[in-house]
């Protein structure tokens, strides 16, 4: 046994077969301690169970825990490369015993390992325990056989373990391997401990107290067990090499840069190459994980990380882009293990490739510019504060990088100024903004954006999490505290919250802890990447400084994931069965629906509505997975990915990709920060509901997903069979049954209409005057009439001029709420004596109307008082015999 990947696996398979569930590492980035910024120790995931706060199916576990030291006070990045041990990522082996087993069997397990598993001889290990453990000390005489220079007893801190100035802690036994004398060092506790014949490459530790204040201990009541032991150095020991940079995964990395560069690693080279390989792991996983370099919180100290590297890159030569093109070596060695490096694989090598052609571009610039502001310069001399912010505001040049171009000439730079002209512009930026308008009233957001700095999202990857309260606002002010039944505003460190953007609605859910329930109905953003919860204290006190376990309603992400997701194959449908002028102008993603607005200049007929949800839901039905990576915006572009409407976009953008085309590329791609679903699959069915205007020139889509799609389709399933049961036919033939009916009422409203057009010209009813009068010697046809059409009614007048042959038709409607309508004719011969405009205007005023027009020989009119009907004849035969 001597491969890494091979110890790791001995490890965790031993501790299954003692009893142990075996649990996948944690994120780096803790979802249960919003304190630490990286997770930096096996135990870190398993917090709340030593405490208390939470409980699991098992209480004993082994793990492979991904950790990371690289910022805050487990800061290793500057050792790293120089050092047989540093590492930034590195990965703990753990066994841990939740009030389960004690130090005897802790102790029995791990000498039972290293011995009979891992076969090191006995008389090269040494162990110490703390300075007051004779219970450890008696434990490892009975079980190991060491005489007591062997138990090497530890009066420091290394060797008692606490996690804070309380809470539980307890001492702890570091096992040693004596690598031999041909190294210089002597054993823990000695004056030349520090060099590196011993090696400690296991720490168990006893948590059995608690720490309640200090000076005061009190004993656990269910004392616990934690160990760890770093797999790179157990490697190295075991494979017998003086370094971890030896172990067989480090030389594969190493010798995939010494490919890509063509340097041997030799020399001052050598350091380099382990600088790539060990920075390689740290920004592959942490860019896994959705961490994202930029210039604040975790993001940074990617970028740090990242920059490193690519630094000793260009030391060695490469003059090209290095660092993604060793991506596939790191997923050949841990893969098998990780297997989030093989499906952001893509992702990874993407953000190197563009952190590392950022860099280079900002590098030369940077140094031209630094090289002439720093000319006259010598050795204790400063750079100006308000140069290097210049520096770094307007090109893009890190303070810490100018620090660094300038060390070797033994010239510093003036932190204090630069900090000042940071300040002063964030000052500027605030009275620029100030009375701008409404928003105005939300000037609260500056001085809380500016002491607790940007909010780390960490919803892409989790829906619940810890997190710390940094702010509280009510009523537009700041305050210590929401007491219950008290409304405002929260802001945290972290959050899986996702904030109202992209027409994506924001999250809801709860905050609690011990004694203390919120509800959070909303999440926005301020000032860009401040989040801020709408919360309601229903029980307890929040206070600043306060922790929370952040916990999002799963359910209705998962429907707003699922509408998001369903928005962009839709798009992409639309586009193209409409064309490619098709752009999307707006949007709404909420948790029962979704719509979006688009350019196109007229309705879209059914048939392309058909032919936009089928190709839609034939995405859906291939259930691929939705993929995420990370691009320059103008590179995002050149890729084809679409913008979309209203929304702002950084130098580095987040492009998401989904279904397969039939050319094999991706059938949709889109720039989009918001929450996407797993697969496709994931969507459900996609209905759409309706289609308007909503602007000259702009569409707007509704649509349905998953559980309400099927809601709807089943609803409209179920009318279709009562449909089919009343008018008894079969649901195959129901529009043809339809299509019949129809044309069956037409043809019965069409001979109604002839039916009346016959009464009303064959005889009056109940009070009518005869149809036809003698007036001065001219023809009159005079009637009243109902049920027929107003249009109907020129017609009515043609035949009854036709009747009479020469004269005057004179016909009045009255509709069914009592209005009337009034049409008179003249026959040709009598046009020049009697103009039916005059006539008919007659008529309209004895129905209580005025005005009227057309023809001398035809010409209509209204009015509203139908009751008036024989009245308007009889005006219209009065104004003939005044003719």
């Amino acid at each position: 046994m001597s491969g890494v990947n091979e110890i790791r696996k001995t490890f965790l398979d031993y501790f299954q077969k003692e009893g142990h569930a075996a649990v996948a590492s944690g994120p780096l980035v803790p979802r249960n301690d919003p304190t630490l910024m990286f997770t930096s120790a096996g135990m870190v995931q398993f917090k709340n169970l030593f405490t208390g706060l939470e409980r699991r199916d098992y209480s004993t576990a082994t793990t492979a825990q991904k950790c990371l030291r690289a910022g805050g006070k487990h800061n290793d990045l500057d050792n790293v490369g120089y050092t047989a041990r540093h590492h930034t990522f590195f990965e703990m082996l753990g066994n841990f015993s939740f009030g389960d087993y004690f130090k005897e069997r802790a102790i029995e397990l791990a000498w039972n390992l290293v011995t009979k598993h891992f076969d090191l001889p006995k008389d090269r290990l040494l162990v110490t325990v703390y300075i007051d453990d004779d219970e450890a000390h008696a434990l490892w005489k009975k079980i190991a056989g060491f005489s007591d220079d062997r138990i090497i007893r530890i009066a420091s801190s290394d060797n008692f373990w606490a996690a804070g100035d309380t809470g539980p802690c307890g001492p702890c036994s570091e096992i040693f391997f004596d690598q031999g004398d041909k190294l210089a060092g002597g054993p823990p506790g000695s004056p030349d401990e520090d060099g590196d014949r011993f090696l400690e490459f296991w720490n168990l530790v006893f948590m059995q107290y608690d720490q309640v204040e200090p000076g005061e201990r009190r004993p656990l009541p269910r004392p616990s067990i934690d160990t760890g032991m770093g797999l790179e150095r157990i490697s190295a020991i075991l494979q017998g090499v003086p370094s971890n940079y030896d172990t067989d995964l480090f030389r594969a990395l190493i010798a995939a840069s010494v490919e890509a560069t063509g340097v041997p690693a030799e020399g001052d080279a050598r350091a380099s190459h382990r600088v790539i390989a060990d920075h390689l792991r740290a920004a592959s996983f942490l860019v896994a994980e959705g961490v994202l370099p930029s210039n604040e919180g975790r993001g940074y100290v990617l970028r740090r990380i990242m920059r490193r590297a690519m630094r000793h890159a260009q030391l060695l030569g490469a003059a090209d882009p290095l660092m993604w093109r060793l991506v596939p070596a790191l997923t050949r060695e841990m893969g098998a293990a990780y297997p989030e490096l093989v499906r952001g694989e893509a992702l990874i090598t993407e953000t190197l490739e563009l952190e590392e052609k950022r860099f280079r571009s900002t590098l030369a610039r940077g140094l031209g510019l630094l090289e002439e502001a720093a000319s006259d310069l010598a050795s204790g001399d400063s750079l100006s504060g308000e140069t290097a912010f210049k520096l770094h505001d307007t090109y893009g040049f890190p303070l810490d990088l100018t620090q660094d171009a300038l060390r070797a000439r033994g010239v510093s730079v003036d932190v204090e100024g630069f900090n000042a002209a940071m300040a002063r512009q964030k000052a500027e930026a605030r009275a620029a903004w100030s009375g701008s308008g409404e928003a105005a009233t939300e000037a609260v957001w500056f001085p809380i954006r500016d002491r607790v700095g940007p909010t780390e999202f960490l919803g892409y990857g989790a829906e619940s999490a810890d997190g710390s309260v940094v702010a509280l606002v009510r009523d537009g002010a700041e305050v210590a505290a929401l007491e219950a039944g008290q409304s405002g505003f929260l802001i945290a460190n972290q959050t899986p919250f996702y904030a109202e953007s992209g027409g994506q609605v924001g999250d809801t859910g709860t905050l609690a802890a011990p004694g203390v329930e919120v509800v959070v109905s909303d999440a926005q953003k301020k000032l860009g990447d401040l989040f801020v919860h709408a919360v309601e204290v229903r029980k307890g006190k929040v206070s600043v400084g306060d922790g929370l376990t952040f916990t999002v309603d799963h359910g209705r992400r998962r429907l707003v994931r699922g509408n998001h997701s369903a928005t962009h194959l839709l798009h992409e449908a639309l586009r193209l069965t409409l064309g490619d002028h098709v752009a999307q102008k707006g949007s709404l993603v909420a948790p029962d629906r979704l719509r979006f607005d688009f350019s196109h200049t007229k309705p879209i007929a059914d048939a392309e509505l058909e032919r936009i949800e089928a190709i839609a839901n034939g995405i859906v039905l291939q259930n691929d997975p939705v993929a995420t990576r990370v691009m320059g915006i103008d590179e995002a572009r050149a890729s084809g990915a679409r913008a979309l409407f209203g929304e702002k976009y950084g130098d580095e953008v987040r492009v998401v990709a989904m279904g397969r085309a039939g050319d094999g590329k991706p059938y949709s791609i889109e720039l989009c920060g918001g929450t996407h679903v797993g697969a496709t699959g994931e969507i459900g069915p996609i209905t759409i509901v309706g289609e308007s205007g909503v602007a000259a020139g702009v569409r707007r889509l509704e649509a349905l997903t998953g559980e309400a799609a099927r809601l709807h389709l089943e609803s409209q399933n179920a009318r279709v069979a009562d449909l089919a049961a009343l008018l008894k036919t079969p649901e195959a033939d129901l529009v043809a049954r339809v299509e019949a009916l129809v044309e069956e009422r037409k043809k019965i409203e069409r001979e109604l209409v002839e039916a009346r057009k016959k009464l009303a010209m064959g005889g009056g009813g109940a009070g009518a005057v005869d149809a036809v009068r003698d007036v001065g010697g001219i023809k009159l046809f005079a009637r009243a009439v109902e049920g027929i059409e107003m249009k109907d009614l020129k017609g009515l007048v043609d035949e009854a001029k036709k009747s009479i042959g020469s004269g005057v038709a004179a016909i009045v409607g009255v509709t069914s709420e009592g209005k009337a309508g009034v049409v008179v004719g003249v026959t040709p011969d009598l046009t020049q004596r009697f103009n039916a405009v005059e006539l008919v205007r007659a008529a309209s005023a004895a129905l209580g109307g005025s005005g009227g027009g057309g023809r001398p020989d035809m010409a209509q009119a209204g009015g509203p008082d139908g009751d008036k009907a024989n009245d308007a004849l009889d005006a219209v035969a009065a104004r003939l015999a005044a003719a």
